[in-house]
């Protein structure tokens, strides 16, 4: 069995609700299961996948590339509560479409890719705009940066209003005194998305307890 339980588990008179994620289960009477907190990946990539306005029509090539940067955000450990932040970024940016131009100057687009680089990405990180792994790795590389430069700037009473300003910072132009109370109008788009898994949760255990078959 996969570590995300992707049907609802009855064991010995235990809920475990649907996709909810755990660490380790000790097989003893009754069983014992040790959750991770928020919302799994699985989720996050069904909304990512079917709640995307801007993705006005998902392939098989996107749905590769959103399973490709869930694997590149899982790597940066973001705290639960903003899970999805690197693939609200890309659907509200392109909608996945690595061909994406806009911000046009004089006729010209300046900006390209899943994130809608300026240039200066390729002058300072080397990457082509238009690759979905390379842009993904650089958008999440010039985040932590932001995130060293924003711990020393501004004064965070939690981790996600760090991330938050990181993110804000990484992506606006410079600005005096800093971002350190903005927010990134992407976020809009995570919290839309967990909202909706939480709903989802409690519908399914609804469902469950009325003796409801999902199928």
């Amino acid at each position: 069995m996969n570590f995300t339980a992707n049907i609802l588990l009855v064991m010995f008179g235990t809920f475990m609700p649907l996709n909810q994620e755990y660490t380790s289960a000790k097989f003893v009477d009754p069983i014992e299961i040790s959750y991770v907190e928020g919302v799994s990946y699985d989720e996050i990539h069904d909304e990512a996948i079917f709640n995307c306005p801007w993705a006005k029509q998902i392939t098989e090539e996107k749905e590769k590339i959103v399973s490709q940067l869930i694997s590149i955000e899982m790597e940066y450990n973001l705290p639960a509560n903003l899970r999805g932040m690197l693939l609200a970024a890309a659907c509200h940016e392109s909608g996945y479409e690595v061909n994406a131009k806009g911000d046009y100057r004089k006729g010209k687009p300046m900006a390209h890719g899943l994130f809608q680089m300026w240039p200066w990405w390729e002058k300072s990180y080397k990457v082509n705009r238009k690759d979905p792994i390379q842009s993904a790795k650089a958008y999440m590389t010039h985040i932590m940066k932001m995130h060293k430069k924003v711990g020393r700037q501004c004064e965070f009473k939690s981790q996600t209003r760090r991330w938050l300003a990181a993110w804000a910072t990484a992506i606006r132009a410079p600005k005096k005194g800093g971002r350190c109370k903005e927010t990134p109008l992407f976020y809009k788009v995570v919290k839309k998305w967990h909202k909706n898994i939480k709903a989802n949760r409690v519908e399914n255990e609804r469902r469950f307890n009325n003796g409801i078959d999902g199928c």
